[in-house]
């Protein structure tokens, strides 16, 4: 409904976690929040600004190991620091990185705070979504891991069940790897295969560990899937397994980079798709766990071109109702994205022009890649939620 209450977790403090001369540039975050407000998304009904604190020690050591935060203290302040992941191109040093680290993940934590304690029913920290660091690494861009210490929060505040559901176009490997063998936490992951993508896990087969069999769900897809594969593997897949598992909240990571405009990964989704999986993840989580949604950002390095209408459209669905993709980028939006990123190309619409197709999966078409992808993982974990993986009605 379009007056639920949101929380939009939201502080210029979160920019701060800037790796410099990196592709992960927090200019994105900021462009989509000046595009939020100029679309009028943050002035709806019930929308509430949160302005987080920093994630505690006690809350980061419920999955980082104490002497991986001194790690993470220390890198700065030596030039020669090696060791945990740090200080690599992928992951190099910056001043305050602990603090910005911490705050990134406090904000996933009020987020789901507000939603689980009914403040709100919906929640979003675009800032979010670091979903590759592990308990003692860093690792694809992330010091910590916000999704894993937000779920963390949850599972210490009560709760019981709880789905977790990663749409970047890399696997979710660190939150999986966090909660492999914790019954109580689902993870379900669409991505890029692993076989031509970082981090080269997320194979149907790793279901979860002793006494977890099934919570970890892996549909990894090949190059060049487009928005009508991507949304048959959505649907084919997802529900299914999230009503079986009957959650009481849903943690949605919603990195923007399985977009054709991309430069680091290979699927070809438009931003028209990307909006259709929010409103599905939306309407899942109306269905099966009374609208308790998080939704975090993520991975997503075309700055300009794409991430920011795509989260604006994540903050429109979660906010109430979805903008339409036809209208044009607000003007005084695209002078701040030209100044932001010269050079670049800024979009004029908030959508790419297309209408994403909606195509049914049925057993039996396994000559497509896709189609196979699918099935793969439908056998891996159907029948481990006692669903029949060859039954498009489960």
């Amino acid at each position: 409904m379009a007056d639920d209450p949101t929380a939009v977790v939201w502080d210029k403090a979160l920019l701060d976690y800037d790796m410099g001369d990196h592709p992960l540039n927090p200019v994105r975050v900021e462009l989509t929040l000046a595009l939020a407000r100029e679309l009028g998304v943050l002035d709806r009904p019930g929308v509430q600004l949160i302005t987080p604190r920093p994630a505690t020690e006690a809350e980061l050591t419920r999955v980082h190991r104490e002497d991986y935060l001194d790690a993470v203290r220390q890198a700065p302040i030596d030039p020669f620091f090696q060791g945990w992941g740090l200080n690599t191109p992928d992951n190099p040093v910056f001043d305050g990185m602990h603090e910005s680290s911490a705050r990134i993940c406090g904000a996933s934590i009020a987020a789901v705070e507000a939603v689980w304690h009914g403040a709100a029913r919906r929640a979003v920290n675009v800032a979010g979504g670091l979903h590759h660091a592990m308990p003692a690494r860093a690792a694809g861009f992330c010091v910590y891991n916000d999704p894993a210490v937000a779920i963390a929060w949850l599972l210490d505040h009560g709760a019981q069940r709880v789905a977790y559901l990663d749409v970047d176009v890399h696997h979710g490997d660190g939150v999986q790897a966090i909660f492999y063998d914790d019954p109580r936490v689902l993870t379900i992951s669409l991505h890029e295969t692993p076989l031509a993508l970082f981090p080269g896990t997320g194979f149907c087969d790793e279901t979860g560990g002793p006494g977890a069999e099934g919570t970890s769900v892996n549909v990894p897809l090949p190059p060049g899937t487009g928005d009508a594969g991507w949304l048959k593997a959505y649907h084919a897949v997802v529900p299914s397994v999230i009503r079986a598992f009957a959650p009481e909240i849903i943690v949605s990571q919603c990195g923007a980079d399985a977009h054709r405009l991309d430069p680091l990964a290979d699927l070809m989704l438009s931003v028209d798709c990307q909006r259709a999986a929010y409103v599905a993840m939306r309407e899942l989580a109306d269905e099966v766990c009374g609208g308790r949604w998080v939704a975090l950002g993520g991975g997503g390095y075309a700055l300009v071109e794409v991430v920011p209408r795509a989260w604006s459209h994540l903050l429109a669905v979660a906010t109430g109702d979805p903008l339409d993709p036809k209208i044009p980028t607000p003007k005084s939006w695209r002078r701040l994205a030209a100044e932001r990123r010269p050079g670049t190309a800024v979009p004029e619409t908030m959508g790419d022009g297309v209408e994403p197709p909606v195509e049914v999966w049925s057993p039996g078409t396994e000559s497509d890649p896709v189609d196979r992808a699918i099935l793969a993982a439908r056998s891996a974990v159907f029948p481990l939620h006692g669903l029949d993986p060859h039954d498009p009605r489960d």
